[in-house]
């Protein structure tokens, strides 16, 4: 009964690596002892993909920089909208000495315009006192003179001027932020990925080389007392302990390289305080399932979804603003300014009606060499990143067609693995079945049990191989649901 518990147990690893469900057993979980259990409940949850997605979407290091980065070019927004505060100003004169004694107060506010280069413009000013002749403009009625008045631009600055180009230059710095974000964290969720596979697949290998060194040990016990018996040569007792050696540092081997994956996903896996977590072997599921499975989607669709493609789009409309803003200083300058104004109380009756200015103001650049080389530069700038582009384009297009290909060979391979494992598996049992019964030799089922394992990983490999195919080809896709994003 002893030497047949390890055989069922092999039997239904196999199994589970193949596809079909097995029941689970504390010892091919590594799980605690039941006196322990219940205190570990949370830590032996089996660890699934979508934990250690979700963990690494909200506490990633990358991702957290790349967020901050993104709030950091909001903030540039703001500054940017800024530009178009309203502005308070006032400012008041009095004059202690001298022959005359005119005092002035005054206060004024103006806005730029969200839709022109000009601005409006009010304010209230009053005088007291006395002064020069020449210093008449400055003299107001008892009451004060109320002025409101706009500029506005007729040619240069009137589609767009310096402050609605830092706008809208901001405005596409936010979309680049948030690019690089999208691209930063499909890049952590896809190592997730990776990381969770290796985990995994080194876990489902520490079981094959457990159960192999079970059987081995089991057999052990049976060969001594035949030795006893005097039904085996002493000898065969020691070649199977030499067996059982071996398959202990394979054991001790692979434990040490889950452990070593374990380590590597802490990275990815953490807490709520975002302090990495390194999974205990208890967690380990307990087969590799695709977790995540690549859509069928048009490929233009897939390129037009990519944040690295829609980044050099983002760039070409920033060199277009640029170009606006460089073609704008070559035109001349004409600007409109309309202003009224009204003396209020006692005073000048001169002053006393409303009095209304228009004007025109004239200027045109003569060389406009400065314009004419940001021109040139921008244009230039356009050419290199539409030649980008384009290499972009075709090169996400062989990726994504090179991912789809090695996902269809590795799905074939895996199934030719697990067609491999199920004939080795009935070689095995068989050629146990024949020693138990006395028709085979030691040697002979020491090879059955070992190419079985061997046959089981590198069906464990293959399935490994078809997941992070798939993985890959997710992110290729930038597929942000499946990548918990």
């Amino acid at each position: 009964m002893i030497a047949r518990l390890p055989i069922r147990a092999m039997i239904a690893l196999a199994t589970v690596v193949a596809g079909a469900p097995a029941p689970a057993t504390a010892q091919d979980l590594g799980e605690a002892p039941a006196a322990t259990a219940s205190a570990a409940t949370t830590q032996a949850r089996e660890l699934t993909l979508r934990d250690v997605l979700d963990s690494s979407a909200r506490h990633a290091p990358q991702i957290l920089e790349a967020m901050a980065r993104q709030r950091s070019a909001n903030a540039r927004a703001l500054t940017a909208e800024g530009q178009f505060d309203l502005v308070f100003n006032a400012e008041a004169n009095a004059r202690p000495l001298g022959f005359y004694d005119g005092s002035v107060a005054e206060v004024s506010a103006y806005r730029p315009l969200q839709t022109n280069g000009g601005q409006l413009y009010g304010g209230y000013r009053v005088s007291s006192g006395k002064f020069a002749d020449y210093e008449g403009k400055t003299v107001t009625n008892q009451l004060g003179e109320i002025k409101v008045g706009g500029v506005f631009s007729l040619l240069r600055d009137r589609v767009i001027d310096e402050r609605r180009g830092r706008r809208e230059l901001a405005g596409a710095d936010i979309e680049l932020a948030t690019l690089d974000r999208d691209l930063v964290a499909i890049g952590v969720q896809r190592r997730a990925i990776e990381a969770y596979q290796l985990w995994v697949a080194a876990g489902l290998r520490v079981r094959i080389y457990r159960e192999l060194l079970e059987l081995a040990e089991a057999r052990q016990e049976s060969i001594e007392r035949q030795i006893q018996l005097g039904a085996r040569p002493e000898i065969l007792g020691i070649e199977n302990r030499q067996n059982i050696v071996r398959r202990q540092g394979l054991k001790v081997r692979s434990e040490q390289e889950v452990q070593l994956y374990a380590n590597a996903l802490s990275l990815f896996l953490r807490d709520d305080l975002g302090q990495p977590i390194v999974p205990a072997a208890n967690r380990l599921p307990r087969q590799l399932v695709d977790s995540v499975i690549p859509r069928l989607v048009d490929q233009n669709t897939a390129i037009a979804a990519r944040p690295d493609f829609q980044t050099i789009i983002t760039r070409l409309e920033q060199t277009d603003i640029r170009a606006r803003l460089a073609e704008n200083e070559l035109k001349p300058r004409l600007d409109l300014n309309a202003e009224a104004s009204k003396d209020f109380g006692p005073g000048s009756n001169t002053r006393e009606p409303t009095v209304g200015i228009v004007g025109l103001r004239f200027s045109v650049p003569l060389e406009r060499r400065a314009a004419k080389g940001r021109i040139a530069e921008v244009e230039a700038e356009q050419d290199a990143l539409k030649v980008r582009l384009r290499f972009l384009e075709e090169q996400i297009g062989v990726e994504i067609a090179n991912l789809r290909m090695q996902v269809q060979g590795a799905e074939k391979l895996a199934g030719l693995a697990t067609a491999e494992a199920a004939l080795a598996r009935r070689m095995a049992e068989a050629e146990r079945r024949r020693f138990t019964l006395g028709a085979s030799d030691f040697l002979l089922v020491n090879l059955r049990e070992e190419s079985l394992a061997d046959a089981t990983i590198r069906e464990i490999d293959a399935n490994y191989r078809h997941a992070a195919a798939q993985a890959e080809l997710v992110a290729a896709l930038a597929d942000r649901e499946q990548l918990g994003l």
